[in-house]
């Protein structure tokens, strides 16, 4: 009876082995079979994207710096352990994994602009093909356990993460807001559809190609500008939209810049970054501009200053506006500016004023709030500065400063608005700062 009973157990025992080693080669025959499946789809739609000279989806969103080619290995193992080490796989739940979301930034906003339908296409495409591959290397216990690559060996983009985010389309319009579309009054005139020089204009060139300030906004200018050929990438300093206003070329408007003001600063500042953008320029964080410290919105207050001395003919001149302290003195930094050349017989200089903040604010909220800023009737502390020594032509990156000081004085002004209601004062007026 014992014998019978030790027989049956060991036949228990023996069945069982079999039963654990049937499902263990039935584990081990699924997880080759994924590992299978894994290769079989990274060969068949991921080698593909990394094979092709098109590009990705990613330069939708990104002018340079980063492209999906780059997370990309020759192999499907390579490519997985790769991905895995820099945090962009969710070996629980892939349908989560980091890299699916930033395939498919550009299709919900995120900052980007609306999808083009053959960018869209080739997302689905890549969001598609990543998501199964990945379905098929998390289904496989092997490659979830593989050994991490050496540092050297992750495949990445050469751009650190804060110069491919200097990239984004959406960074680079908020610079041209910044820099462009906050200088745009000064060319409404003649370069929007509702401009008073419009009809004119059209009748004599006989074409509208020159409406560059689009009503759709900001974005839609950017675009244009850059369709038409008015920013030159390989040669910034030679980009239509400074040469013209600054007459180095025919313009029908004629002279509204000089090179080295303000304005030339904003556009010039603008072009540079974009054509350094474009053209994968910026290597390093360091290499990146610094942000900006200050808002600039422009007004429809105009200071008029009379009998300039001859010496100034043709000079640019600065005016800095400084308001109260509340202490009995005046602010360190300019509450307005403006800047442009003294007429060419000496005896007269005017222009309009430009509001100036601190980034971030309550003023430069303000200027988002209203189109034209205006300040408030008071008295202001006015500092010119004149560039005797044309410093500014010979490096447009020049500021006007202490030795470039002409006077100063204080004005009680109203601040009328239009070209009809200026502010005058007299450049006799001015005395030199003790």
């Amino acid at each position: 009876m014992t014998a019978i009973i030790l027989f049956h157990a060991k036949s228990w025992v023996l069945a069982l082995g079999l039963l654990v080693a049937a499902g263990s080669l039935a584990a081990a025959e699924a997880a080759t079979d994924a590992a299978a499946d894994a290769k079989s789809v990274f060969e068949r739609r991921i080698k593909p994207i990394f094979a092709s000279p098109k590009p990705t989806s990613c330069l939708e969103c990104h002018l340079a710096g980063v492209d999906l080619k780059n997370y990309i290995k020759p192999s499907s193992e390579l490519t997985f352990r790769s991905l895995r080490d820099q945090g962009l796989v969710d070996v629980n739940k892939p349908e989560d994994s980091r890299i699916l979301a930033l395939i498919g930034m550009g299709e919900g906003g995120d900052g980007a602009q609306k999808p083009s339908l053959i960018h869209s296409e080739v997302r689905k495409a890549e969001y598609e093909g990543f998501a199964e591959w990945l379905r098929a290397c998390c289904a496989d216990p092997a490659m979830i356990a593989a050994a991490k690559l050496p540092e050297r060996e992750l495949a990445k983009p050469p751009r650190p993460d804060a110069v491919i985010r200097h990239a984004r389309r959406d960074r680079v319009l908020a610079s041209f807001e910044d820099h462009v579309w906050a200088q745009r009054f000064r060319c409404t005139g003649c370069h929007a559809a509702d401009g008073d020089q419009v009809a004119k204009l059209v009748a004599e060139q006989g074409d509208r190609d020159f409406l560059w300030i689009r009503p759709e906004g900001a974005e839609a200018t950017m675009k244009y500008i850059i369709a038409q050929g008015l920013v030159d990438t390989k040669q910034p300093e030679r980009s239509l939209l400074l040469r013209k206003p600054a007459l180095e070329v025919k313009h029908a408007g004629g002279k509204k810049l000089e090179i080295g003001d303000q304005g030339y600063k904003e556009l010039r500042a603008w072009i540079e970054e974009y054509s350094r953008t474009v053209t994968d320029g910026y290597k390093t964080v360091k290499d990146l501009p610094p942000a900006p410290t200050t808002v600039h919105a422009m007004t429809d207050m105009w200071l008029k200053i009379t009998d300039t001395p001859g010496a100034w003919g043709d000079k640019l001149l600065q005016v800095d506006i400084h308001a109260s302290d509340g202490k009995g003195g005046w602010a360190q930094d300019p509450i307005a500016t403006s800047d442009r050349a003294v007429f060419s017989n000496g005896n007269l200089w005017q222009h309009v004023l430009t509001c100036v903040a601190p980034v971030g604010s309550e003023q430069a909220k303000g200027f988002a709030n209203a189109e034209k800023p205006k300040l408030p009737a008071g008295k202001y502390l006015v500092r010119v500065y004149v560039d005797l020594r044309r410093k500014l032509e010979k490096d447009w990156r020049a500021r006007l400063g202490a030795e470039d000081l002409v006077g100063e004085t204080v004005i009680d002004a109203s601040w009328a608005t239009g070209y009809g209601s200026m502010t005058t004062m007299t450049a006799g007026a001015l005395k030199k700062a003790r």
